[in-house]
């Protein structure tokens, strides 16, 4: 059987926590976090041709390794 593999500090538990809080939100609730996303000054939303999400899932990773060096 294949092990799971979760980013640094997250587990199954902790995935299985984020999951159940999104199935239990409503539409509403849904909307409204997209929403103050989207408002964030601090983040940026754009769309990327799918081949690229890898690559910049890396560079991500990378740049918060560097922060908490």
């Amino acid at each position: 059987m294949r092990q799971s593999k979760f980013p640094p500090g997250w587990d199954e538990v902790r995935v299985r926590r984020v999951l159940a809080d999104y199935e239990q939100q409503t539409e509403a609730e849904a909307v409204a976090e997209d929403e103050a996303a989207l408002e964030d000054a601090t983040q940026t939303v754009m769309e990327v041709p799918n081949e690229l999400v890898p690559v910049i899932r890396e560079l991500i990773a990378k740049h918060q390794e560097r922060r908490t060096a």
